[in-house]
């Protein structure tokens, strides 16, 4: 199984975030292309995915594949039995529906509330046109809730339709959109996914700055778990003789909690300074040591 997944930079592209999370939450191995949004280099990297003109697209075995819904269903068919849909047949009919309606409407959200997982605009003031928006997608997220026995997905079980509302909720956590408890829920259990931190982190090292979606509002702080307070140091020198993520030799290091861990090169170790926590190899190896 070959799979290869070409993205935009992961603070801000948010069809990126749906196209990602399928293979992460259902751990299917992928080679990651990326490239900046509204650069040069995205056109560059989409040649090799042609005829595809955007982001996220996919070769799976050589197979092309474009727009997040089409990758999506084509990796539920190539998968059947890893559950991207949920078993049950009313629910899975009701969880294409949902994810459907988000991935064909809400242009008032989109226009107006762009995703950016760096901060909050905790001034931003909707339009009635975002309220409806908003209010209709809290409809659907309550709506969704009939069909979860257990679990804390829209569903129970994650899904699909949790790979395409993911983005919705980072949207309604930059600009302060919900106004149910369940929307702020399902909003805490996206935000808490390790999955949606290690993208965030990893958004953090490339340091791609898009600054046509800043705002001229006060910012406010990510309202996500607050990560370990880690920094870059200078050397390589480090309690560990491995990058707990690759297996090669230390080029870079971090400090943590007075001690210092090293990595092969310079984003294995920014994406940890980010948010240690979203790590689980670099977790245990601090853990174990």
């Amino acid at each position: 199984m070959t799979y290869e997944l070409a993205i935009g930079d992961r603070l801000f592209s948010s069809w990126s975030l749906r196209g990602w999370l399928l293979f992460e939450k259902y751990h299917l191995p992928v080679r990651v292309r990326q490239a900046g949004l509204y650069s040069p280099a995205i056109p560059q990297l989409l040649t090799e995915f042609a005829p595809s003109r955007t982001v996220p697209s996919a070769k799976l075995d050589g197979d092309l594949v474009w727009d997040s819904l089409a990758l999506a269903e084509t990796l539920a068919e190539r998968h059947p039995d890893i559950g991207l849909w949920p078993k049950d047949r009313a629910a899975r009919a009701f969880a294409r529906s949902v994810t459907a309606e988000m991935h064909s409407g809400f242009a008032a959200l989109r226009k107006a509330c762009a995703m950016d997982v760096r901060r909050t605009y905790p001034n931003f003031k909707a339009s009635d046109d975002v309220q409806a928006d908003a209010a209709r997608i809290e409809v659907l997220w309550d709506a969704c809730r009939r069909f979860a026995a257990d679990g804390p997905w829209l569903f129970g079980d994650y899904s699909i339709a949790d790979a395409f509302y993911a983005p919705v909720a980072m949207r309604f956590a930059t600009y302060g959109l919900a106004t149910s408890e369940l929307a702020k829920t399902y909003i805490q259990t996206h935000m808490q996914d390790p999955a949606f931190r290690r993208w965030r982190a990893m958004g953090f090292a490339e340091n791609f700055e898009l600054s046509v979606y800043d705002l001229d509002q006060p910012i406010g702080p990510w309202p996500g778990p607050a990560p370990l307070r880690a920094r870059a140091v200078e050397g390589p020198a480090s309690e560990n003789t491995k990058c707990p993520y690759s297996g090669k030799e230390i080029t870079h290091a971090l400090e943590l909690n007075g001690r210092r861990w090293g990595f092969c090169n310079a984003f294995c170790r920014d994406k940890t300074v980010a948010d240690p926590e979203a790590w689980p190899q670099f977790m245990d190896m601090v853990n174990q040591t």
